[in-house]
């Protein structure tokens, strides 16, 4: 599944729903699909608050062999996710590439000269016993 959303907070909530609502349909455990919801969440935030000004961003999400891949690409300059600060304990903010960090099996992050970031979380998926997804997505 691949969007092209408008660069707006209320993206994300859609978003959200949309791949949770495919995850649920599969089979995928509660708690992974939470982690999910919460890593795409903070990526997608990401691009609305600190992305280079533009119209829009795309989500790419794809299930194949227990694993979930999601990419967030904007169109921004990108960034080096070596040189952040990390932020104060106490902090409400500036938090959110470690909590991606932390729930993702793996993160990668890519800037394309001129065509924005790309922010790749992947996910490493359970299945409820009996779900279709865990029969359908392993041929």
């Amino acid at each position: 599944m691949a969007l092209r959303l408008p660069r707006d907070a209320a993206s994300v909530p859609l978003i959200r729903q949309m791949l949770d609502g495919t995850l649920r349909s599969l089979g995928v455990d509660p708690q992974v699909r939470d982690d999910i919801e919460l890593m795409l969440t903070e990526a997608c935030s990401n691009v609305i608050k600190h992305a280079a000004p533009s119209d829009d961003y795309t989500v790419s999400a794809s299930v194949h062999d227990h694993l979930c891949v999601i990419k967030v690409v904007d169109a921004g300059d990108g960034f080096d996710p070596r040189k952040l600060e990390e932020p104060d304990p106490g902090s409400e903010h500036g938090r959110g590439l470690q909590i991606m960090r932390a729930l993702a099996d793996d993160i990668r992050f890519t800037n394309r000269s001129e065509h924005g970031a790309v922010v790749c979380l992947e996910k490493r998926l359970r299945y409820s016993p009996g779900a279709a997804g865990q029969h359908l997505l392993t041929t």
